[in-house]
C-alpha cells in the first residue's frame, strides 16, 4: 500500500470535528454502541487517540500517550478536538514521515500504514458517535469505504476472539446499509435503535 493517507486523514477529522460541534450537554452522559464509553468517553477517545497519532507523526513515543484526554470541560470538546487534530497536521506534514517506521497499538509499521489505521478508526469513532447524536449529519462514504477496506485488510478473520483486539467479531450487518453500516458490522458494532 502506497498510498498517502494524510488528505484522507484530514477529511476524517473534518468530518468529526463537524460532528463534535452537535454534542448537547444533555447528550454526554448518553449511551454508545461502544458498551463501555457514554458520549463523553468516546469524545475523550477520539481526542485522546488523535493526540497519539500526533505524537507518533512527530517521532514520540505514541505508546506513552494515554489514548483518551483527561480534563476537557463539557463546553470545550470542540475545541480539545481542534487543537489536537491540528497537531496531526503538523507532525505529520514532512513526506518522510509516512516511510518511517513507527510503533502504533498493534505493532511497528510505516508510517503511511499506521496513519491509514487512524483513518480506520477515526472513521469508525465517526459512526460511534453519530449514531450515538441520532445522526445529526451525512457522512462522508468515501472515508467509510477506505476505513472498510483498511478494515479487512488488517483484520481479515470474522471471528476476533482475542480479547486485546478493540473490535468484536463480525456481525451481519443491516438491510440496505451504507458503507458506514458495513464498516460498523465488519467491526462488531450494532447500531443503537
Amino acid at each position: 500500500m502506497n498510498i498517502d493517507p494524510r488528505p484522507l486523514y484530514s477529511r476524517a477529522t473534518d468530518q468529526i470535528a463537524a460532528l463534535v460541534k452537535t454534542v448537547r450537554p444533555e447528550q454526554l452522559a448518553g449511551p454508545t454502541p461502544c458498551a463501555e464509553f457514554d458520549v463523553r468517553t468516546l469524545l475523550s477517545h477520539i481526542a485522546g487517540g488523535t493526540r497519539r497519532i500526533a505524537v507518533v507523526g512527530a517521532g514520540g513515543d505514541g505508546m506513552a500517550v494515554r489514548p483518551f484526554l483527561d480534563g476537557v470541560e463539557d463546553d470545550r470538546w470542540s475545541a480539545a478536538y481542534d487543537e489536537v487534530r491540528t497537531e496531526v497536521q503538523k507532525s505529520w506534514a514532512d513526506d518522510a514521515r509516512l516511510d518511517a517506521l513507527v510503533t502504533v497499538p498493534w505493532g511497528e509499521a510505516p508510517g503511511r500504514i499506521a496513519l491509514s489505521g487512524y483513518v480506520m478508526e477515526a472513521v469508525t469513532h465517526t459512526w460511534d458517535l453519530s449514531e450515538s447524536l441520532g445522526r445529526p449529519l451525512a457522512l462522508d462514504p468515501e472515508l467509510a469505504e477506505f476505513a472498510l477496506g483498511i478494515a479487512r485488510r488488517v483484520l481479515p478473520d470474522e471471528r476476533r476472539d482475542d480479547e486485546e483486539l478493540p473490535f468484536d467479531s463480525a456481525v451481519p450487518a443491516p438491510e440496505g446499509a451504507d458503507a458506514y453500516g458495513l464498516l460498523a458490522a465488519y467491526l462488531g458494532r450494532r447500531p443503537l435503535s
